[in-house]
């Protein structure tokens, strides 16, 4: 093998495993973003990781996180409670953030 070919499998490994961070840190984030729903829509205890769960599960209707803002912004305004997409969004970028360090530290 040589080192062209070596190099070129290391950054085939390196992309994998990115791309495997990026899908846990997506997974993640979607799972704190259904807790805080969770939380503002009165659910607390088992029945808030089972929201989670359905938030995680809704990411995988679709490409991006259009279905995840969908299924949260109308659970959300099902029970009368205002968000815009812009503050949804916000929200989601904390928690990714918060996602990826958690990933990252393997927690």
């Amino acid at each position: 093998m040589s080192s062209f070919d070596k190099r070129e499998e290391g950054f085939e490994k390196k992309f994998a495993l990115d791309e495997e961070q990026k899908f846990k840190a997506e997974a993640r984030r979607n799972k704190l973003l259904g807790l805080w729903v969770a939380e503002k829509l009165g659910i607390s205890g088992d029945a808030a990781a089972a929201y989670a769960r359905e938030v995680v599960a809704a990411d995988f209707e679709e490409a991006g996180d259009g279905d995840v803002v969908r299924k949260v912004t109308g659970d959300l305004t099902a029970k009368g409670i205002a968000i815009t997409p812009a503050q949804l969004r916000t929200k989601m970028d904390e928690l990714m953030a918060q996602a990826i360090i958690q990933v990252k530290a393997g927690t």
